[in-house]
Order: structure tokens, then C-alpha cells, then sequence
């Protein structure tokens, strides 16, 4: 389904809608121990990747997201996952929809499966429970399915120059429900830390729907850059300041959005 100035397919309102997947790594938080990460992401779009890939003119689109990550480590080789969420969307004309409200939560583990002195390889499943069941509303296109995410996760711990580094590199599967089509997820972090309070991040996320969904839900993808840094406050309260962009797609949102976070861990 082609997108243009005049139309707002179904495909770009899934995309539009769709909720910010909180940062997680492939390591295991060890027995008895964990975090909370939350995070303000305000992302905004007025152009759009059309389904030849071209980015044009497209309707005015804010959304808000409040999301915290809750991890534990139940034993060493076992995390417990649950990321609950609060939503508010606003897409301009011709939609002219505002929605706000629970958004997703996501429930499930992340299980160490091998690992040496500087690396891991873990699984992660995840089940995204939807924060409202209203399919008339526009605004909730796309999220009022239950979405089941099967992850591989590899992580290693590096130097470079000298300077402590890690890379996580993760690949999905996610089985969506409601009329969305099924996703391929490609995920990838490198983090330096050339202080012993900072830590910098720069994060790929690529998003590929396989095929097309129900009538009226396109096939789509989106490619987003994510820049940011951490400053530990103390060795238990860290602040991050981050954003990203979506620098390619097809039948979604050319999105920027300004992210604002605070990790503690226990």
C-alpha cells in the first residue's frame, strides 16, 4: 500500500503506534540482583518512507512514551523481565486522532546459555501483553494484539585503545497477533567508557515485517540510529541522555525522538 500526502494507510498507523522496545543486553544480572532503567521518549515525524522507500511530505505525527525496565536476576543464569508503559499518540491530518493511556507490556526472561571470561550467549522470550483492546480507535491500530518475542542475544566485553568497550548484537523473531504482520529484528550496541562515570552508546535497530499483514496492514521496515550517554551519579543512581532517528524505511515514519532516562541498580 503505497503512501501519499492525501493518505494514511493502516501500515503507517501500525508503524506510527508502535512502542519503543526498552535497551536490554545479553548478559545475566547475577542471583539476587538487579535494575530499573526508565525512560522519556518524545519522538515526532512530519515525513514519511513511502513503499518505494522515499521519504515525503507525511502527517503530523507526536508520540510520547513512559517506560520503565524492571530486570532481576532470579539465579545467575536466569533474568526476569518486565517492562510496563504509559503512551500518548497524536497523528495530525487527515487522521486527526489523539490516543493516550497503558501502553504495552512486556513480560518474560532472558536465560544464559553459554559464556566465557569476556563474552555470553543468551536467549530471550518475551511476551508483550497490549495496553488496550479498543480496535476502533485509530491511535491503537497495530498494538492491540498479544506479540510473542523469541530473541538470540551475544555480548563480549573488549578494549579499545586502551579504553573498556563492550558490542551486543541480538537477532528476533516476533509472532504478532491482530491483523499486524510477524517482524525480523536486528539489533546491535557498542559501548565505551572512557571515564568511570561515563559510558557512551550507539545502538542500531532495524525492523523488517515479513510480508503483509491482515487486509488494510502493509508489509513495512524501519532503520533507526540511536546515539546516547550515561553518567553514573553514584555507583547505584545513573542519569542517560540519548535520541535517535529513523534514517531508512518503507511504509513508516521518518522519526526523531529525544530520550531521557535514570538506571538504578540494586
Amino acid at each position: 500500500m503505497p503512501l501519499d500526502r492525501v493518505g494514511l494507510g493502516l501500515g503507517l498507523v501500525v508503524a506510527l503506534t508502535a512502542t519503543t522496545d526498552a535497551f536490554g543486553g545479553a548478559w545475566t544480572a547475577p542471583a539476587g540482583t538487579g535494575q530499573i532503567i526508565v525512560t522519556s521518549t518524545t519522538s515526532v515525524a512530519d515525513r514519511v518512507f513511502s513503499d518505494s522507500a522515499t521519504a515525503q511530505p507525511g502527517p503530523r505525527f507526536r508520540k510520547h512514551e513512559l517506560q520503565a525496565l524492571f530486570e532481576w536476576g532470579l539465579s545467575d543464569w536466569f533474568t526476569a523481565v518486565a517492562t510496563p508503559s504509559l503512551q500518548t499518540v497524536e497523528i495530525g491530518a487527515p487522521a486527526d486522532v489523539r490516543g493516550s493511556g497503558i501502553g504495552s507490556s512486556d513480560l518474560g526472561g532472558r536465560f544464559r546459555v553459554w559464556h566465557g571470561e569476556n563474552w555470553v550467549l543468551s536467549g530471550q522470550a518475551i511476551v508483550r501483553l497490549p495496553g488496550t483492546s479498543d480496535t476502533a480507535d485509530p491511535a491503537a491500530l497495530g498494538r492491540t494484539g498479544v506479540e510473542v518475542d523469541l530473541r538470540s542475544l551475544f555480548g563480549a566485553n573488549f578494549a579499545l585503545f586502551n579504553v573498556p568497550a563492550f558490542f551486543d548484537v541480538q537477532a528476533a523473531h516476533r509472532f504478532r497477533t491482530g491483523g499486524p504482520p510477524n517482524e525480523f529484528r536486528a539489533d546491535a550496541t557498542i559501548g565505551l567508557r572512557p571515564f568511570s562515570r561515563w559510558l557512551f552508546l550507539a545502538q542500531s535497530f532495524n525492523v523488517v515485517s515479513e510480508g503483509v499483514g491482515a487486509p488494510g496492514f502493509a508489509g513495512y521496515a524501519y532503520h533507526r540510529l540511536q546515539l546516547g550517554a550515561v553518567y553514573a551519579l553514584t555507583p547505584t543512581l545513573s542519569l542517560q541522555l540519548g535520541g535517535f532517528v529513523t534514517y531508512a524505511g518503507r511504509n513508516a515514519p521518518q522519526e526523531n525522538a529525544l530520550i531521557l532516562g535514570a538506571w538504578y541498580k540494586f
